[in-house]
Parts: structure tokens; C-alpha cells; sequence
């Protein structure tokens, strides 16, 4: 069975095509073979060298990948769920040694797994469970009620975006800032006010709000640069582990995603908000899986919009 990964961490170049063992499913547990796999900055991290302290505990190879998108083709004794063989489904997967989603057969729990939003290709399904499930769960960490106001840093961007549509879903008046060639996608988004990227990020915040804003969202990892634009009590929260030093009574949190880890009922809920258009899939582009690597340095090298997808 192939799949994508490393035997040493290194720049996209170290991505090859491998040969693991086949998988069967264990009770309990889906095995889906995966058509598309979404490329997400952790899996650069996973790559790179960033998390080699977090991976030493197994031997190469190491495969990246948390977002899949296939057909069941074997359920474990005992699954109790309405998906059959057969189906087309999406799932988030926490990599672990050559366990990620980079590859053409995966096994997870069944509580991870569910049915693809309607209509949807395997490709644009893949885009939507890691990083709409961390968006949901910065929302839900953030803990704003309808009517105030939050920032997102890196809109554009496929987290971005994702908090932008379910914070106005959720009511929220939502400001983000922009170059001025991502002020159209923005505004279809949803965003209720743009103000220009760059320097002094929380003096512009400030200008629109002299108060603060209830949240931010820090999708660009401004850091220690954007808590200023925070009023007194409100709450900011990062994805890159993050936290501020206290002050001001802001409530402080870090968005680890694996915190929904099968968390079946709000993956599902995310998959019915894609049908009925509340959130949007975006797909950069596509390769194969020789060329995973180009896949990994576009990323790297920045503004695409949407992510990048390996069709297994």
C-alpha cells in the first residue's frame, strides 16, 4: 500500500513515495481508502523537524497528513453506526509514526469518521474537517455571545476563513485584516470590517474600537502583537501554542485541535453547515503523489488561498 512520508526530516524534497502494510480494522474501528489527502502547515511541521521530539516515539517513517477523504471498505466487529461499505466519508486524523493521512488506506475509530457533505468531491471534502473542527473549537474556547465583536488574523487563510464564516454564523460582528487582494474573498466570507494589513495591527484595531474587541482569533500568529487590541476581560486565543502573560484579565487559551479528536456530533454538524453553504470549501490545487512535495512548498512559500490536496 503506498503512501507519502519521510524517512528523515528535511524540506519538501524529503517526501517520497513509500510502501506501508495494509491495514484492517479492529473493532470498533473504519478503514476508509483514501482518495485525498489536505496539506496543513502541521504536516510541514511534521516534515521539517519541528515535531521530532513528538515523533521519536516511533521509528520512521513518518507519515503527515490530518485530513481524509474516501470510501469505507471495511468495518470492524461491533462498529455501531449508519455508514456502510460503500460511502463516501471524511474523517481528522492525529498522525502517529507512519499513521497520518498521507496514505491510500487509513483506519480510525469510528467516531471520527463521517459521511462526505452532499455533492462533494473527495477533494474539496478533505478540506474540511481539521481545520473547520480547530475553528469550532477556537469559537468554542473563545466563548463570545452573539453581537460582539471578534478579529481574525489570517482570514484569507483555510482556518481563517473557517472562524470568519461559523463566528458569523454564530452572530458575531467579525473584523479581520487584509492586503488589498484579499478584501474581495474577505467580503464574500462574510467579514463586516477590513482594516489594512502591516504595522500596528491593535492601534488600527483600537481605532475602530476604543474599548478592544470582545476576541481575536490569532490565525496569523501575531502574538505578543495583537493583545492590544483586546479590551480588558475579553479573550484571545492562538494555534500555535501561544499564551500570553496575564494582564488586562484576558482569558487566555491555546487551540489544540486533537481536543475534538472523534468528536462525532460536531464534525457531523460541520459537514450539514457545508451543504447548506455556511461554510466554504476552498481546494488551492491538486497533485499526485510523486509530486507531494510541490504541494508542500507552495504552502511553504505562502499565499495560496484555500489548501493544497494529494489525490491518492
Amino acid at each position: 500500500m503506498k503512501a507519502v512520508g519521510i524517512m528523515k526530516h528535511g524540506g519538501p524534497e524529503a517526501l517520497e513515495v513509500l510502501e506501508v502494510p495494509e491495514v484492517n480494522a479492529g473493532p470498533g474501528e473504519i478503514r476508509i481508502r483514501n482518495y485525498a489527502a489536505a496539506v496543513n502547515p502541521t504536516d510541514v511541521a511534521a516534515r521539517n523537524g519541528l515535531m521530532a521530539e513528538y515523533q521519536k516515539i516511533n521509528p520512521p517513517p513518518y507519515v503527515p497528513g490530518m485530513d481524509a477523504a474516501g470510501i469505507v471498505d471495511q468495518l470492524g466487529e461491533g462498529v455501531e453506526t449508519d455508514i456502510k461499505i460503500g460511502d463516501e466519508v471524511m474523517a481528522m486524523v492525529v498522525p502517529s509514526g507512519n499513521y497520518g493521512a498521507y496514505r491510500e488506506q487509513i483506519v480510525l475509530n469510528q467516531n471520527a469518521v463521517v459521511r462526505a457533505p452532499k455533492g462533494t468531491s473527495h477533494v474539496e471534502a478533505c478540506t474540511l474537517p481539521m481545520n473547520s473542527l480547530t475553528a469550532r473549537l477556537s469559537l468554542d474556547l473563545l466563548g463570545l455571545k452573539e453581537g460582539q465583536v471578534l478579529a481574525v488574523t489570517g482570514s484569507p487563510g483555510a482556518y481563517g476563513g473557517y472562524v470568519v464564516q461559523l463566528a458569523k454564523a454564530d452572530g458575531l460582528i467579525v473584523i479581520a485584516d487584509s492586503n488589498e487582494s484579499d478584501e474581495e474573498l474577505l467580503r464574500s466570507l462574510g467579514v463586516d470590517l477590513i482594516i489594512p494589513r502591516g504595522e500596528g495591527y491593535a492601534e488600527k484595531i483600537r481605532e475602530e474600537f476604543p474599548d478592544g474587541v470582545d476576541g481575536i482569533a490569532d490565525g496569523a500568529l501575531l502574538n505578543e502583537l495583537a493583545i492590544g487590541a483586546v479590551r480588558d476581560g475579553g479573550s484571545f486565543t492562538s494555534i500555535r501554542g501561544f499564551k500570553g502573560e496575564p494582564q488586562r484579565d484576558i482569558d487566555f487559551s491555546t487551540t489544540w485541535v486533537t481536543a475534538y479528536d472523534c468528536k462525532k456530533e460536531i464534525l457531523e454538524k460541520l459537514k450539514h453547515q457545508a451543504e447548506e453553504g455556511v461554510v466554504t470549501l476552498r481546494v488551492a490545487d491538486t497533485v499526485n503523489i510523486e509530486n507531494a512535495s510541490e504541494a508542500h512548498r507552495r504552502l511553504e512559500e505562502g499565499g495560496t488561498r484555500g489548501r493544497m490536496v494529494i489525490k491518492f
